[in-house]
C-alpha cells in the first residue's frame, strides 16, 4: 500500500484530484483478533486531503434522520494566485479567464462532486481506476493477479498466486483537523446512505488504541482471543463484532464471562455507550476534536428504549449465546 499510494501520488500530480497519505491499517486484521484467517479482510484507511485550488469543508448533518454522526464535505474553489506553490500549469480557478480554465480540463466539482459536495461514489469509481492504472506499473504484478470486486462506496480488490489470496479494501475519507476522527466512505449499518454523507468514524483512533495495548500485552493476549471467540460465537446472531470489541475496549477484563455479563447487563438497560465519543479517560496519544470530548456518550444500544420486538429478540438472543458459550468452553468448538 505504500507503492501504491506513491504511484497515485505521481499519476496524480498536477491535477485538481483529492491527495492520498499513506494507508493506515484498520480493523481486525490489524488489531490482531481476525477471527478466521481463510477470510481475512485486510482494510486500509487512506486519508485524503484537498488539492491546490480548492478547501474541504465538513459540515454536520443536523437533520438527525440517520443513526450517528454524519457529515458532508463542502469543495471551495480558492485563490491560489499567490501560492508560493503555485505551479503555471494549475490556474486559479477564481480568476484565470474561461479560456484557460477550459484548456485545463475538467476540475473537481466536475469529476467527484454533486453539487458542491464530495460524492462517495464518484471517489470510489476514481479509486478504482488508480488501483488499474497503479497495478501495471508494480513488481508484484509480475507473480500476482489482481481481480477488482464490486463495491459501491469503497474500492475492494483480490491479489492471487496459486493457492494465496489476499482481500484488500481500501477506505477514504477526510481528517477532522490533526485528530485521530475522520469522515469516511463506509455505510451507516443498515441504512441507505445517500452519495454524499460521510459518516464519522472511529477505526483509526480504535486501531491505536489496540496498537497500545499491544505494547504491553503478551502475544496472543487475552483481549484478542477473547475477541477472536466472540467473532466467531456471534455468526448468525443479531448482535454485531463491533458491539463486543465495543465492550472490550472500554472494560478489558481477563476472563471471557465477564464480558458477558457486561453485554447482559447492557441488553437489560438497553445502554451500551460508545467507546470514543464522550469518553473522558483515553489515553493521551489519542486525539480527538474537542466536540467529541465533550459530547455526551452515544448509546449503541438507544433504538431498544423504542423497539420492544428487537428488544424481546436480543434479551432472548443473549441467553442462546450464554448457553453456546458454556458449549464452546467444554467442547473446544
Amino acid at each position: 500500500m505504500e507503492v501504491f499510494t506513491l504511484v497515485f501520488k505521481h499519476l496524480i500530480s498536477n491535477s485538481f484530484y483529492p491527495v492520498p497519505h499513506p494507508a493506515i491499517g484498520v480493523g481486525s486484521a490489524f488489531e490482531g483478533w481476525s477471527p478466521r484467517e481463510d477470510d481475512v479482510v485486510y482494510r486500509m484507511f487512506i486519508p485524503l486531503s484537498s488539492p491546490r485550488g480548492f478547501d474541504f469543508h465538513l459540515e454536520l448533518d443536523t437533520a438527525g434522520q440517520m443513526p450517528g454522526r454524519n457529515f458532508r464535505i463542502h469543495v471551495k474553489p480558492v485563490c491560489i494566485c499567490n501560492s508560493e506553490q503555485e505551479d503555471n500549469n494549475v490556474p486559479c480557478l477564481l480568476h484565470h479567464s474561461k479560456e484557460e480554465l477550459q484548456n485545463q480540463g475538467p476540475t473537481l466539482l466536475d469529476t467527484l462532486c454533486t453539487g458542491f459536495y464530495l460524492d462517495v461514489q464518484k471517489t470510489a469509481h476514481w479509486f478504482y481506476q488508480l488501483v488499474k492504472k497503479t497495478w501495471v506499473v508494480l513488481p508484484q504484478s509480475k507473480k500476482w493477479r489482481l481481480v477488482l470486486m464490486p463495491i459501491s462506496r469503497s474500492c475492494k480488490f483480490k491479489v492471487t498466486r496459486a493457492t494465496e489470496s489476499y482481500v484488500v479494501e481500501v477506505l477514504f475519507g477526510v481528517q477532522r483537523g490533526d485528530s485521530d476522527i475522520f469522515v469516511s466512505c463506509q455505510n451507516i449499518e443498515a441504512l441507505f446512505t445517500p452519495r454524499t454523507v460521510w459518516p464519522e468514524t472511529y477505526a483509526v483512533a480504535e486501531a491505536k488504541f489496540f496498537r497500545h495495548i499491544a505494547e504491553w500485552a503478551p502475544h496472543d493476549s487475552m483481549h484478542c482471543q477473547c475477541l477472536q471467540l466472540y467473532a466467531r460465537l456471534l455468526v448468525g446472531s443479531g448482535f454485531s463484532t463491533y458491539t463486543l470489541k465495543t465492550i472490550v475496549m472500554r472494560h478489558f477484563v481477563p476472563r471471557m464471562k465477564d464480558i458477558l455479563e457486561y453485554l447482559r447487563r447492557s441488553v437489560k438497560e438497553k445502554c451500551l455507550e460508545h467507546f470514543i465519543v464522550g469518553n473522558k479517560v483515553l489515553h493521551q496519544n489519542i486525539i480527538l476534536p474537542l466536540d467529541i470530548k465533550t459530547a455526551d456518550p452515544h448509546n449503541l444500544f438507544h433504538h431498544l428504549e423504542h423497539d420492544l420486538l428487537t428488544y424481546t429478540k436480543m434479551r432472548n438472543e443473549f441467553c442462546y449465546l450464554q448457553n453456546r458459550l458454556i458449549v464452546m468452553l467444554l467442547s473446544g468448538r
